[in-house]
Parts: C-alpha cells; sequence; structure tokens
C-alpha cells in the first residue's frame, strides 16, 4: 500500500456518482472512472465500508457490493484485515488499440497528422545515408533543428539564438526534465486550474506541493489570487498555458501577463510557459504576439499538436545557464531526441505557415461541428465560444461530469470527466470535448450525449444536481 484515501475525500471525489441503477453498480463505475484517470493512484487504500457508507449517506450493503464489483473486474484486491486497495493500471485497463472499431475516443485532443507529413518522411529517407553516419546520441538536438526552433521563435518576434534551445521527446519530456531540474521536494509550484493533468503529475513527481491558480472561460485568469498567491507561497515555479489553454481555450491579455509576470519576478518564482497550443489559431483575429516577450520565462513547445501525435519531437528555450543544467540532467532520462524526427522537423518548420493554415481550417470546421450540434442537442449546457486551440470546456447544467463520462463509455464514446483537469478537486460541472475529430465523428458523440443525459440527470439524487448559481460547483 502506498497511500490511504478517506472516506470524506473519496466522497468528493467521486462528485455526481448515482447516475444509474443499481446503486452499487454506479458507484463502483465512479471509483473505476478515478482509476481510470488516475486520480486513485494503484495501491491506494480505501476507505472501510463502513466509513464509506456513512459519508455517502447510503447502507453499508451498497457499498459492499460495489467492492465486491470491483474485485470482480480486477480494480481492486480485498484481504482480510487489511481493507481493500487499488490495484496497477496496467492489470485492470485495456490497451488503447483495444477500443471498438465503432467507438469514438475523445480522450486525448489529438488532431490526425498534417496531410504533407507523410511525403516529407519520405523526403528525408533519402538523406539517411547522412544521418547515419552520427553517433545517435545527441542530448541537447542537432544544430540544424536547434537553429530552425530559434529561427522560428525570431520570426514570431521573440530573437533567439540556438543555444537557448534544447530538442527533447516531446513536451512532456520537457515538463518532466525542467520540473526534475528546478525543483527540490517539498518546493511549491504555481499551476492553473484546470489544467493539462500530466503537466501537474510531472510536478507531484518531482516532489511539488502544487499551489492553484484558477482559471475559467469567461473571466479568464483570477490575477489577484494569483498574485497573493504567488506572493504568499513564493513557489519556485509557475506552469501557465498563456495560449489557448488546455483545457479552458482561454488566452491571456496583456494585463494578465503584466500582473503574473511582476508578481513572479518579486517572488523569484520561475515562469514556465507550455506553449504546444499557442499557434493553434483557428480565427484569424486570434492571432496574436509571442506572450510574455518582455519577460524571463523558460518555454515549451512541441510538433504534437501542429503536426502529429506520434512525431515525438519536443523543445525548450531557455537562458544557455539552463539549458547547460538541462543538458547535464537529461542523460539519467534518456540519450536525446531520435535524429530522424529531428531531420524530419527541420523540414516542417520551414514549413510552419502552411502547416498553421491546414490546421486552422481543420479545427474551425471541428469547432463549429461541435458547438452547433451541443448548443442543439443540449442547449442546457453552457457552450463557450473559442478562438483556437483544440478543445472546449463544456459547462454542464449540473455537476455530473464523471457519471456522465462513465455512461458514455458504456456507448462506445470516450472522454474525460472535469476532474481529470482540477489539481485540487472538483470541475464536476465541466466536461472537456476536443474538436480535433472528423465533424461527422463529433455529431456522432454530441448524439449520444444528448441521448443519454436526461437519464444521468434523473437518476442523480435531487441534493446532487443543484442548477446554475448554487451551492455545489
Amino acid at each position: 500500500m502506498d497511500s490511504r484515501i478517506t472516506a470524506r475525500m473519496l466522497s468528493l471525489a467521486l462528485g455526481g456518482w448515482r447516475t444509474r441503477e443499481p446503486a452499487y453498480e454506479a458507484l463502483a463505475d465512479g471509483i473505476r472512472l478515478l482509476c481510470l484517470d488516475n486520480r486513485l493512484a494503484p495501491r491506494t487504500a480505501l476507505p472501510a465500508e463502513r466509513e464509506l457508507a456513512h459519508a455517502l449517506a447510503i447502507s453499508r450493503t451498497t457499498v459492499a457490493a460495489a467492492y465486491r464489483s470491483l474485485r470482480e473486474t480486477g480494480h481492486i484486491e480485498s484481504l482480510r484485515g487489511s481493507g481493500s486497495v487499488t490495484l496497477p493500471l496496467g492489470r485492470r485497463v485495456p490497451p488503447r488499440d483495444a477500443v471498438g472499431v465503432d467507438d469514438l475516443d475523445l480522450s486525448q485532443a489529438s488532431p490526425a497528422a498534417w496531410p504533407g507529413l507523410a511525403g516529407i518522411m519520405s523526403e528525408t529517407a533519402l538523406d539517411t545515408a547522412a544521418l547515419v553516419a552520427r553517433s545517435g546520441y545527441d542530448i541537447v538536438g542537432s544544430a540544424e533543428l536547434r537553429t530552425a526552433i530559434a529561427d522560428r521563435y525570431t520570426a514570431r518576434g521573440l530573437p533567439t539564438a540556438p543555444d537557448e534551445v534544447m530538442v527533447t521527446t516531446g513536451a512532456q519530456s520537457a515538463i518532466h526534465l525542467l520540473a526534475q531540474t528546478l525543483l527540490r521536494r517539498g518546493e511549491r509550484a504555481a499551476i492553473e486550474t484546470p489544467t493539462y493533468p500530466h503537466a501537474a503529475e510531472a510536478l507531484r513527481m518531482a516532489g511539488a506541493r502544487l499551489v492553484s491558480i484558477p482559471v475559467s472561460v469567461d473571466a479568464g485568469w483570477d490575477i489577484d489570487r494569483a498574485a497573493q498567491a504567488i506572493a504568499r507561497t513564493r513557489p519556485a515555479i509557475a506552469y501557465l498555458m498563456p495560449d489557448f489553454q488546455n483545457p479552458t481555450g482561454r488566452s491571456m491579455s496583456i494585463r494578465e501577463q503584466d500582473v503574473i509576470a511582476r508578481a513572479a519576478a518579486d517572488a523569484g518564482t520561475v515562469l514556465l510557459l507550455d506553449e504546444t497550443t499557442g499557434e493553434l489559431a483557428i480565427d484569424a483575429r486570434a492571432v496574436s504576439a509571442v506572450a510574455f516577450a518582455d519577460v524571463p520565462a523558460v518555454r515549451i513547445g512541441s510538433l504534437g499538436k501542429t503536426v502529429w501525435g506520434g512525431l515525438r519531437v519536443g523543445w525548450i528555450r531557455a537562458e544557455p545557464t539552463l539549458i547547460r543544467r538541462l543538458v547535464a540532467a537529461r542523460p539519467s532520462r534518456e540519450l536525446g531526441t531520435p535524429e530522424f524526427e529531428q531531420a524530419v522537423s527541420v523540414r516542417l518548420l520551414r514549413r510552419m505557415p502552411e502547416v498553421l493554415a491546414q490546421r486552422a481550417l481543420l479545427l474551425r470546421e471541428g469547432r463549429d461541428a461541435l458547438v452547433d450540434a451541443l448548443r442543439t442537442a443540449v442547449p442546457e449546457w453552457r457552450v463557450p465560444e473559442v478562438a483556437g486551440g483544440v478543445c472546449v470546456w463544456v459547462e454542464l447544467d449540473a455537476p455530473l461530469s464523471s457519471g456522465l463520462v462513465m455512461a458514455a463509455r458504456a456507448r462506445g464514446l470516450h472522454l474525460s470527466a472535469g476532474p481529470r483537469f482540477s489539481p485540487d478537486g472538483g470541475h464536476e460541472r465541466h466536461l472537456r470535448i476536443p474538436f480535433t475529430a472528423p465533424p461527422e465523428d463529433l455529431r456522432r458523440a454530441v448524439a449520444i450525449l444528448g441521448d443519454i443525459w436526461p437519464a444521468v440527470r434523473a437518476a442523480t439524487p435531487a441534493a446532487a444536481s443543484t442548477p446554475w448559481g448554487a451551492a455545489v460547483v
């Protein structure tokens, strides 16, 4: 056993779990979802049956039946005298390629590969003789690619030299490397809520204590709270997505950037800016200057969202002294980014205007189809306008995101519930829906959501189905 969750905390994490009958299966489904989203880590001890029954105001028999269902599906194991413990992920979750042929997987917000990618790969393959002549172990990145990345920043208004760039195996690798290098165990790290969940996981793995900075679709970043939190806790780093934030789709205003930059400078906080969605403007009016352009900051980028998720090439832009620290720390994790992918990326960066134009068209079609379908099928939900990025952060009219996701899974639709994006819990009123899939798939997904929502809502006790403006959030 690695950790323990109290009955009260599990009750809060479950949110509006009672979305179908029998109640014990609805409870079991809620716990399964927490495991699937890694909000319940493997080897976590669950509350005793009596304690959880009291916290949820249900019978102990219902909890016992739920635990039995979880044992039967391999999600937990129960030992006499030791209670029930969640099992490692690999023992209870099928591989992603086991998703049914007719299923819709919207749990990842990644568009299909840019159509010209295969051609560029073929062109690059003609130069493989030069590539294989190299050692293949390059922990800083090829000079050609670092120059291309630096030139891209310079063209966008942020003068950059190649020695300010390090190539990584995707943005996720960059986040992990930065967290391990810049954080000491027990230090604080500021992070948006909601946010990219794997970033929160990387910071926690480095031993950080997270400090939340709220961001919402309507109001943007809560700069008063952000400034107060940074001043009070003096975090070592602050992880932010200033452009087309995942999942809200918001972009920072100049004022929001100024307030946060000032607070970070006063507290000695290093800004980590995740720019992986920064160039995914859909509407021409959404194109803006590089965020925090006049502020010392560490920037993270990749080709995962702009070109293809399978092209595992990312980068870090930082002062040369930090780049040298990162290069020294990297061999403990990996020995560099593959040479072939780097050579492909050099060619891709030369064609970024063409790539981004195609991406804008693809994402616009998906966004418009999704928004129109949602507003028709579930008019009671609040569907925001987004000018870029890869998803919409939909507000439900009841805090039942987890229950809705489990009900959708039974119909072959895979989504991520709102709490998956919350470092400190909550967001049961929200659902992230990517618009990276083809429009016909998005319309089919919305049809499923519209069909099951009345049943999910009706199966929930009135106390958990509070309308907008009430106490439940």
